[in-house]
């Protein structure tokens, strides 16, 4: 395998494309090894979902687009980012009672905690933000 493989996607930022994006995410990381049938796989497609809903419905029209990352490196970290143009970097929200979203980023560090990944945000040229997550691809493999 080489030292590192990528894939990337751009979709419009429409409801319908994050399920495009989650099986975008999954048809790459099991030709890149993980099993379609396995918790890991679909520990990325929620984090792949939670991160494409929210540069769907966070930026409030002001990111036509969003992009989906995946990197692969070494085989030992996958890393999967959310790339969209608006200047607000996620929230932690108060989780009210009756809220019916705003839990999404909670979820996902909820998984990274479980699985000894990392989360970060960082900023683009454009003045946009990524949204990266950082999970032990070898971890995921042995599963």
């Amino acid at each position: 395998m080489a030292d590192h493989q990528e894939a990337s996607v751009t979709l419009p930022s429409d409801p319908a494309s994050v399920s495009v994006a989650r099986k975008f995410a999954i048809d790459i990381v099991t030709e890149w090894g993980l099993p379609a049938r396995s918790g890991e796989v679909d520990t990325v497609r929620l984090i792949v979902s939670e991160l494409a809903t929210n540069a769907v419905q966070h930026t409030f029209g002001q990111s036509p687009t969003f992009t989906l990352h995946l990197r692969l490196a070494r085989e030992e970290e996958l890393r999967v980012g959310v790339t969209d143009s608006h200047p607000r970097w996620p929230q932690r929200l108060p989780a009210a009672v009756r809220q019916d979203n705003g839990r999404g980023m909670v979820i996902v560090r909820t998984l990274m905690a479980e699985f000894g990944g990392k989360l970060h945000v960082t900023p683009t040229d454009e003045g946009g933000k990524t949204v990266w997550i950082a999970l032990p691809w070898t971890a995921a493999v042995r599963g």
